[in-house]
């Protein structure tokens, strides 16, 4: 068991006055190496831990990272993306012994952001990307709260951001439904409100476009959840198609469901591929054939970079971009048709 120390009796033991063990501890620097080296063999030998709102008074900071979430908490519940981001958050904050705090608000909830940042909590915040216009970013940069964006921000160039590749992943789907024989697609997009939604159609149409797909008049769009795909793929019925690109597994799901209430079967009568590859293989039948993104490594990835602009304040914006890959299931039936 770790002795009970205080930072006076590590400096007795060290030889060393208590602000060199206090600058040690807070990774300061003017300490010289043999100080330095001595107070940290002390610590190693006795499991000296110093107490946490100590260290925050001597750094000035809290050792708190935020997490903001402008969505409703039975979002966060029913989104698996959401689960995903938060293992990488947590996962990385506990690597660098901070805690971690999680902020839930409703999109149009007043000055939540400004309670967050004013509270003196937290040292810095990681966020998801909001609605398209949300004035969320701009109360942050107006602050001066260190902030990390998961998703692409609306001004991009000014902003730290970790995404991953949506509009790329989207064309992928269109190439590879070509190269397998397809050529009458669906879409079933996501909302046209947000980043990945836009990044998304982009992608696909312009693959679309290029690999000579007929898209036109197929085009329908959800709001990511399973009963917006169901509904999406219940008027796409109407149109001739052999497959349909889902812009998320949730909103794939309720396709899936539409087709089987039609009597259709999935891949024979429509194939599809989906994007987010976040469900597992075996809680969907048939198979998904999906993009999946890295959300746990965007969220790890998130936090190290807020860690960076919280040392470095002047450091200049940076933007990260996952790419993203396809995992081929039953979904797409690559066996029904020739290319």
């Amino acid at each position: 068991m770790a002795q009970r120390l205080n930072l006076e009796e590590v400096g007795r033991l060290a030889g060393v006055s208590r602000s060199t063990v206090s600058r040690v501890v807070n990774d300061e620097p003017n300490v010289s190496a043999d100080a330095r080296r001595r107070v940290e063999e002390v610590i190693s030998r006795t499991g000296y831990r110093p107490h946490a709102a100590a260290r925050s008074l001597a750094s000035n900071r809290a050792g708190v990272v935020g997490l903001v979430i402008p969505s409703a908490a039975q979002t966060l519940f029913d989104d698996p993306y959401f689960g995903r981001l938060i293992l990488g958050v947590t996962a990385a904050t506990n690597a660098m012994d901070r805690t971690l705090a999680l902020f839930l608000f409703e999109e149009q909830s007043g000055d939540a952001i400004g309670q967050v940042v004013n509270s003196g909590m937290v040292d810095g915040v990681v966020v998801t990307a909001t609605h398209i216009g949300d004035n969320t970013i701009a109360q942050l940069q107006e602050a001066g709260m260190p902030f990390v964006v998961c998703g692409r921000p609306d001004d991009q160039q000014s902003v730290f951001s970790v995404d991953v590749d949506n509009s790329g992943g989207a064309r992928g789907v269109a190439s590879y439904l070509a190269g397998i024989g397809y050529r009458r697609v669906g879409f079933i997009a996501p909302p046209s409100t947000t980043s990945a939604g836009v990044d998304r159609r982009r992608g696909f149409l312009q693959g679309a476009a290029d690999e000579g797909l007929i898209v036109d008049g197929r085009v329908r769009e959800g709001d990511w959840s399973e009963e917006s795909g169901r509904a999406a793929m219940a008027e796409l019925l109407n149109e001739d198609l052999d497959a349909v690109f889902v812009g998320s597994d949730r909103m794939a799901v309720g396709t899936i469901r539409a087709l089987r209430e039609a009597g259709l079967s999935c891949p024979e009568d429509v194939a599809l591929v989906s994007f987010d590859g976040l469900l597992s293989p075996d809680q969907t039948s048939p198979r998904l054939t999906s993009v999946t993104q890295p959300v746990t490594e965007v969220g790890e990835r998130a936090v190290q970079l807020l860690q960076s602009v919280i040392e470095d304040p002047a450091r200049a914006p940076e933007q990260i971009v996952f790419p993203t890959s396809l995992r081929v299931g039953e979904s797409c039936g690559a066996g029904l048709v020739q290319s």
